[in-house]
This record gives C-alpha cells, sequence and structure tokens, in this order.
C-alpha cells in the first residue's frame, strides 16, 4: 500500500534447507536483496527473517513508498542459512528468487481544472451540441482515483447542462435581449468521489443572430460612361460568424457576351478598328455587306448586332459563300493572315441534320481556298471537328504533300464568340484566340488524297469545290469579320488591340494586397478571382474590385454579375457554406455629343460658267465642324462642354429632290485625300458616302475637297444639297447642314431672254448700260455673293414689264412727234425732222428717274427753250414717267 512500509508478498516468503534440523545447520539466518533491472530494490527494500527453524521472512520497504513517484519495483532476493557454527562458517546460499512489487494508489489527491475561468460566444437562437469543454486532472496513478467521474454544475436554474466528459451545451434557446452573458461554476469528482479542491467558473456571452454570409452586397451598380473605375463592392465584407477558416476563394464574374463579340469593345466597323490599331492594309473582306459590288453575301441570313459589324448565319448545309474569281486572284501567295469571329451554334440556329447524338464531331469547314501561285497552285482550309481546329495546308498541289495543324481548344465549342488570328507564314503557322498565342500539333497527312482541281476558288462555309476532299461538311454557327491579308504576318500588337475589351474587371490597387492574397484575371477581364487566408485582408481585397470601360461613349445595357465564394475550415464538416450571390451592372445612357456643321451659308450663289469648268465649283470650302458634350445637370438643364476631340466615322452629300443626272451634273472628291486616309467612299446619283473612323480635321478636309460640277449648258436656276455626319457607327448624328445653290447667268441671257425683247435692241444705246443702269447692277460674280431664290423671278418679271413699256413707249413718241409737227407748220424741215440716230430710252418701272439716280431738271445741262416735254393724263405718276431724250442735228438736247 501507497504510503506503507509492509510489502505483501504472494505466496508468502519461506525459505527452505534441506539439511537435518540442527542448531545453525538447518536453520536460515537471513535474506540478501539484490538489485533489479531498475537497480534499486537493494536501496528502498530489505528483507528480515521472522523464524529461523521455518525460514519465515519479510519483505519491507526502507521509506514507505509513493505510488505517484514509481508505481510498481522489480528486484531478486536470495536467501543464506547459519552455517557449521554461531560464526557463520561455511554458510551456504539459496538461488536467487524475483520480486515484483506493486504499489497500490491511494486517493489522496483532489481533480484540479486546467482552467480556473472558460469563456465562449454562441450566436442566440440556437440549440448547440457543445458550446464550451472543461477538463480537470487527478494527480493519483491509478485509473481508479486519477480518472474525472463525472462534471458538476453548482451553480443552479442556469440554461445548461454539463456531461461527464466536460461538455457544456444550452438547455434552450439563448436571447441576448434578455440576458447576453451567462456565468456559472462547476466542480469534478474522480472515481474515488473526491471533489475538485478549486471550482472553475464558465463566462458564456450570447451574440446576436449572425448569419454567415458576404454583408453590404448590392445588386444593383450603376456605371456613368466616362467615369474610369469605380468600385463593385465598396462596402462588402465576409462574415463567418467566428468560424476559423484556413483558405478563402471569391470569384467575381461579370457577363458581357451579350454585348456584340463578347464585351464593350470600338463600336466601329471591323476594319476601322483594324485602322485604328495600327493594322497593315490591304486586307480583302470575304464576308462584306450585301451591295452591287459585292452580292455573293446577299443569300446569307443575318443577324442583328450591338456594333457595327454584320453577322452572318450558316446552317452548316445550304448557308454557302462563293467568293467571285476577282477577288480570290488578289490572294495568292504562301504567307497571308486570316482573321474571323467565330461562335459555333450561334443564335437561333437548328442543328443540321448531320449533327446526330453519334456523329456530333463531323468536321465543319469554315473557310475553303485554292489560288494560284505563280505556275502552280495551293490549296487550304480552315476547319473545326468536335474541340478542335484545324488547318488543312496543301503548298503545292501537284508536287507537294498537304499538311495538317490541329489546336485542341475549348474555345472552339464552348458556343461563345471567340476572335481567331491565323497567320501562316510556310512552313510557319501562328494562331491567336482571344490574343492568346496557341501552338499547333503538325501532322503529315501521307495517304492517298487527290489532287485538288487547280482552280482558283474560295468557299466560306463549306467545301463544296472539292467534294472528294471534303464532303457536304458546312460550317454550323455564326461567323463576322473573316479577312485575309496577303504578304506578312500581322504582328501581336495588332492582334491584341483588334481584340481587346474596352470594360472589364480589375483590380485596384496591387501595393494594398496583404501578404497571402493572390489575384487573377482572364484575359477578357470577365473573371476575377481572389485568394487568402486572412479574413481581414480578404474583406480589404474584395473592395479593391473595380469595374472600368475606357469608351467615352460605352454601351448602355445591362451587365449580369455574380460572386461565388469558397471556404475551407480546419473543421469541414462543420464550414460555411456560402450561396451564389448574383446582382448587375447598369451602364447608363452616355451624354449624347452635339456634332455641329456650320461655316457654309444656307445660299451658295456663283456664275454658270464657273461650275460648268473642268473641277466645278468647292460645295462647302468653309465647313467647320465641332463635336461637344451635353452634360444634364437637371431635367431642365443641360450644360455643354468645351469642344473635344472625336472621330467621326461617316459623313454623307445628298442632293435634295430629284437625284444628280449623270449626263448633266455629277459631284466630285479628292481621292487622293480620301485614300491617303484609308477611308471609303461610294458615290452615286442619290448620295456620296464617306465612311471610315477618322478625326474631324480629316473629314473636314475630305469634305471641303467637295465639289459640284455641270455640264456645258446645263445651268439651272437652283440645286439643294444636304449635308449630315455621324460618329460610334450612328448612334450620334449631326445637324443637317442644307445649302441652295444659285446660279448667276450673263447680263445678255438675263436681260434678252426672248425674241420679243432682242427685236427692240435697236431702241437701247450701248454706250449707256453702264452708266444708266448703275442702280440695278448684278452683284460682283466674283464674291461670294448671296441672292434670294426669288430674285430670280423677280429679274424676269421686271424684265418683262421692260419689254412692255419700251412697246408703248415707242407708240407714244410716234404719235407725239406726229401731233408736234402740225402744231409748229413753218417750222424748218431741219430742225423738226425726227432723227432716230442718236435715241436712248430709259425706263424705270420702280422708282423715280430723279430720286433714283441722283440728277434733277437743274443739273440736265442746257435745255432749249423750245424743249418739249410730252405728257398725258394717264401717265401723271413719276413710277410710270419715260423720258425721250432727242439729240437733234444741232446738236441740242430735247427732252420729251
Amino acid at each position: 500500500m501507497e504510503n506503507d512500509n509492509t510489502v505483501l508478498l504472494n505466496p508468502p516468503l519461506f525459505a527452505l534447507d534441506k539439511d537435518a534440523p540442527l542448531h545453525y545447520a538447518g536453520e536460515i539466518c537471513g535474506f540478501r536483496v539484490h538489485n533489479g533491472p531498475s537497480g534499486s530494490g537493494s536501496v528502498q527494500f530489505e528483507a528480515v527473517v521472522l523464524d529461523r527453524s521455518t525460514g519465515e521472512g519479510l519483505v519491507r520497504s526502507k521509506e514507505p513508498l509513493d505510488c505517484e513517484s514509481q508505481r510498481e519495483h522489480s528486484f531478486t532476493i536470495q536467501a543464506y542459512d547459519c552455517g557449521e557454527g554461531p560464526d557463520g562458517v561455511n554458510s551456504k546460499k539459496s538461488h536467487k528468487a524475483t520480486v515484483h512489487v506493486r504499489v497500490n494508489d491511494v486517493n489522496e489527491f483532489s481533480p484540479v481544472f486546467v482552467e480556473r475561468r472558460y469563456e465562449a460566444s454562441v450566436p442566440e437562437g440556437r440549440l448547440f451540441d457543445r458550446i464550451v469543454r472543461v477538463e480537470a486532472l487527478d494527480a493519483d496513478c491509478s485509473p481508479q482515483y486519477s480518472q474525472i467521474c463525472f462534471y458538476d454544475i453548482i451553480t443552479p436554474n442556469v440554461p445548461f447542462a454539463i456531461d461527464n466528459d466536460g461538455n457544456i451545451k444550452n438547455t434552450e434557446p439563448l436571447d441576448s435581449k434578455r440576458q447576453r452573458v451567462h456565468t456559472f461554476w462547476v466542480t469534478a469528482f474522480d472515481c474515488g468521489k473526491n471533489r475538485a479542491q478549486a471550482d472553475a467558473q464558465v463566462v458564456i456571452t450570447v451574440k446576436p443572430s449572425c448569419k454567415p454570409g458576404w454583408i453590404g452586397w448590392t445588386k444593383r451598380v450603376e456605371y456613368t460612361p466616362g467615369s474610369g473605375s469605380i468600385p463593385l463592392f465598396p462596402s462588402l465584407h465576409l462574415e463567418t460568424c467566428e468560424e476559423t477558416v484556413w483558405n478563402i476563394q471569391a470569384t467575381v464574374e461579370l457577363q458581357t457576351g451579350h454585348i456584340g463579340k463578347g464585351c464593350d469593345r470600338d463600336s466601329y466597323s471591323d476594319r476601322s478598328v483594324r485602322r485604328l490599331c495600327g493594322a497593315v492594309r490591304g486586307e480583302v473582306d470575304l464576308l462584306p455587306p450585301p451591295s452591287p459590288a459585292a452580292n455573293w453575301t446577299s443569300a446569307l441570313p443575318t443577324l442583328p448586332s450591338s456594333d457595327s459589324s454584320l453577322v452572318f448565319s450558316f446552317n452548316g448545309s445550304n448557308h454557302v459563300a462563293v467568293v467571285p474569281d476577282s477577288v480570290v486572284t488578289a490572294l495568292s501567295g504562301d504567307h497571308f493572315t486570316l482573321q474571323l469571329w467565330m461562335r459555333r451554334g450561334g443564335a437561333n440556329i437548328q442543328p443540321s441534320t448531320t449533327q446526330t447524338r453519334g456523329n456530333r464531331k463531323e468536321e465543319e469547314t469554315i473557310v475553303c481556298s485554292t489560288v494560284r501561285n505563280d505556275d502552280s497552285f495551293s490549296h487550304y482550309s480552315l476547319s473545326v471537328h468536335g474541340c478542335r481546329l484545324s488547318l488543312f495546308y496543301w503548298p503545292d498541289v501537284s508536287a507537294a504533300r498537304p499538311v495538317k495543324f490541329l489546336w485542341k481548344l475549348e474555345q472552339v465549342c464552348d458556343s461563345e464568340w471567340h476572335h481567331l488570328s491565323l497567320s501562316v507564314q510556310f512552313p510557319s503557322v501562328t494562331l491567336y484566340v482571344d490574343g492568346v498565342t496557341f501552338d499547333p500539333a503538325l501532322i503529315h497527312d501521307n495517304g492517298a488524297i487527290p489532287n485538288p482541281a487547280p482552280r482558283q476558288r474560295m468557299f466560306i462555309g463549306a467545301c463544296w469545290a472539292i467534294s472528294h476532299l471534303h464532303p457536304n461538311r458546312g460550317y454550323h454557327g455564326l461567323l463576322s469579320g473573316v479577312t485575309v491579308r496577303p504578304g506578312s504576318v500581322e504582328p501581336h500588337s495588332v492582334v491584341e488591340c483588334l481584340y481587346a475589351c474596352r470594360e472589364g474587371l480589375d483590380f485596384g490597387d496591387l501595393e494594398t494586397l496583404g501578404s497571402g492574397m493572390k489575384v487573377h484575371v482572364n484575359p477578357s477581364q470577365s473573371v476575377l478571382v481572389l485568394e487568402g487566408d486572412d479574413i481581414e485582408s480578404f474583406n480589404r481585397a474584395v473592395q479593391q474590385v473595380t469595374y472600368r470601360n475606357s469608351l467615352r461613349f460605352a454601351t448602355p445595357g445591362v451587365r449580369p454579375l455574380k460572386l461565388t465564394t469558397s471556404l475551407r475550415c480546419f473543421n469541414e464538416e462543420s464550414c460555411l457554406s456560402l450561396k451564389q450571390l448574383e446582382g448587375y451592372l447598369v451602364v447608363l445612357q452616355p451624354d449624347a455629343p452635339q456634332i455641329s456643321l456650320s461655316g457654309v451659308g444656307p445660299h451658295l450663289a456663283r456664275p454658270a460658267p464657273e461650275f460648268e469648268g473642268p473641277r466645278g465649283v468647292p460645295l462647302f470650302p468653309e465647313l467647320r465642324i465641332v463635336c461637344s458634350l451635353s452634360h444634364a445637370v437637371s431635367p431642365r438643364l443641360t450644360l455643354m462642354s468645351d469642344a473635344v476631340a472625336h472621330t467621326l466615322d461617316g459623313c454623307e452629300v445628298q442632293p435634295l429632290g430629284e437625284e444628280l443626272n449623270p449626263e448633266r451634273e455629277e459631284l466630285l472628291v479628292d481621292m487622293d485625300v480620301v485614300r491617303e486616309r484609308g477611308l471609303e467612299i461610294i458615290n452615286t446619283t442619290a448620295y456620296i458616302a464617306i465612311t471610315g473612323a477618322e478625326s474631324i480635321s480629316v473629314y473636314e478636309d475630305v469634305l471641303r475637297s467637295v465639289r459640284y460640277r455641270l455640264a456645258k449648258g446645263s445651268a439651272r436656276f437652283e440645286r439643294r444639297f444636304r449635308l449630315s455626319c455621324s460618329e460610334m457607327n450612328g448612334r450620334y448624328t449631326s445637324n443637317e447642314l442644307t445649302l441652295e445653290v444659285n446660279f448667276l447667268h450673263s447680263l445678255d441671257s438675263l436681260y434678252h431672254p426672248s425674241h420679243l425683247l432682242a427685236s427692240q435692241q435697236q431702241f437701247l444705246h450701248p454706250s449707256h448700260h453702264a452708266g444708266e443702269l448703275s442702280g440695278h447692277t448684278l452683284p460682283n460674280p466674283h464674291r461670294n455673293s448671296v441672292v434670294p431664290g426669288a430674285a430670280t423671278v423677280i429679274i424676269m418679271v421686271c424684265v418683262g414689264f421692260l419689254v412692255v413699256m419700251v412697246i408703248l413707249g415707242v407708240f407714244r413718241i410716234r404719235s407725239i412727234h406726229r401731233r408736234g409737227e402740225g402744231a409748229r407748220g413753218g417750222a424748218k424741215e431741219g430742225s423738226s425732222q425726227w432723227d432716230d440716230s442718236a435715241l436712248t430710252i430709259i425706263v424705270n418701272p420702280m422708282e423715280s428717274y430723279e430720286s433714283r439716280m441722283g440728277i434733277s431738271a437743274d443739273t440736265e445741262g442746257e435745255v432749249e427753250e423750245d424743249e418739249e416735254v410730252a405728257e398725258s393724263p394717264d401717265d401723271a405718276s413719276d413710277d410710270q414717267r419715260i423720258i425721250i431724250k432727242k439729240e437733234g442735228r444741232d446738236g441740242n438736247a430735247r427732252r420729251y
């Protein structure tokens, strides 16, 4: 027993000597203790003889044993007799016996709690299997007394219970409003029913209801175009309700697939975007908009698109575009760049009959071409096969073997818009998908393949021309912007620019990113992934996620937004699971630009011969184009900003009324300026359309070179034209500038419009036209004079009225002359005879001659006393006075 000296041996200690029970020889004189494996037997234990004759002995410890210090002991014991005499001469020793001593424990220690105070916090309104665990220890060595048999809550009337393992749980839902903190005491008992020498205090705090998840989520986010980057989640933070997590991953996804071809790019045509990106010129559009000059796409169905590109639909069977030979001829050579936008499947397209479940991996041909290279023919075809893209290239159909380049791409079969740029510089081939380079797996087709026909052919959407190479396997999906540019390959920077999104997700400031945080954005900037292990750093990083749009006039509309969160905890079973959050980003309507055309008056008057010159007359020589932005300050107030530099994409000059007659009139444009700037022009009798993304100054130069020319003798009285411009693919248009062109005719044609006026020409003295008609001169033909449209009518009326008055005046003069001769009677024949050789007639039908010319009767010169003035009662008005000035043969002037 612990704390005792006696060792109870089983069996008891006896030593026997077979000698006769003689004095000394048959007696046991003592026991000797030897060290055991532990080496402490002789030190702690001793053995004494109780009866020499019987050999009974006793083992005892020299000091009381302590079970906690050593519970078991092992040693050997040996007996020896008394020998042959009292001196122990010739004493004999026995063999050694092993003794195992186990110290029996005594319940001398009480339980002791590991912690004197236990604290925990729990959300309200829930029942928990375990809130906190208390633990007590007992220093006794035996399992009986060292184990804690049970715990007990000694504080009465508390809504908690404790089990024998020390786990504390609540017996009813807790309410933080009724009692926020619960404090109680617990004790422990060992299996010997010893109570803990000191009780433990438990403090449980009740937290208000906590829902793990994102707090501060705003479902609707508004973006004003032109505001740069804005934070999407400025007040968002993750609440884990004190759940310990060691990894957090959040994925932000911005869905822009419904905008154009995947995101908000430049809203110009593909050709204009190529020019803005600095691409090498010379590309050939294989799918141009249908027109009289490009009619091979007229039979293809088209789909509406938010950008300016025309989207063509292919059903895999009868939708095929056959490129004319005149276009294919310009595409010879083994160096070329093929670019296109593609979307497998497309919208509202039913799968073809061959696309069944059994052969859904049927190869579909996108482009198939055979072109002439010097004296040989080369053939290539671009196809899709399941999730694989292949280029079948035959450098010389008569000699070399074909080669197939193969790419395995998920982008080919995800039914989303993707931009493909294939640069072939045989034998090198480079593929860019959405601006990312992909290396091909080269395959040499050494099988027996019949040579294609040596004929220039090109098909879009199928390859029917070489049926033995490509049977009826048409493309099933959407295509747009399919271009081929022969010559050197396209630089990578240009390809990235063509695909680059102007909107997307971004991270505000990478320097503020905490340690252990990672940020990843996909090439199209539609998916951003955050990963970290610290909740505070993670919340700061989420608030730095931004949306940016570099377009000045962003496409308005809704962009769906998603946030998916994945948590990993130390206890995976109880780890939090957060549902996906969904919202949307609303891009507001951008401020409308005001495109103002000015510098051209409503009327333009020039002499008719100038229009009949070889270069004609410029219509808009002083044209000025200004574009300003309007900012809506309030519903009733709009402010205009200063003029800003914009990029126009088209202007149109249109004759009003009837179309131009190509035999008599035409509009001319300086084609050198147009070609130098890379613009496109359509010149018809109904309009002139100049298209292409360029600066305002370039369009001003081009429009100022527009001239109007007439054929000889085709001058009319007026012609009206209308000018308008637009930007952002026609989304914003300018004011309509209307110009009226007036043709100024010569004096002969103006004053002698009929044979009647010409018959009276002998009455007009040519030397007096300038002086006497000074009040009715026409505008200087060398000035930019403005003549109203009604002036032509007034002039004609005046000329007609002049003819009538001249005729009446002639008859009146003759009658007055007859009366004068009869009254004078005896006058001399020389002085009275009428002489019309120097007759000048002046007619002023609008105002008096004196007030118009500033001449009075006193300043008229010498007037003979025999001057006669004929005046009838009907002609009393000064406005209709006819004055006849006659110089007689005597040199004196006479007035009539």
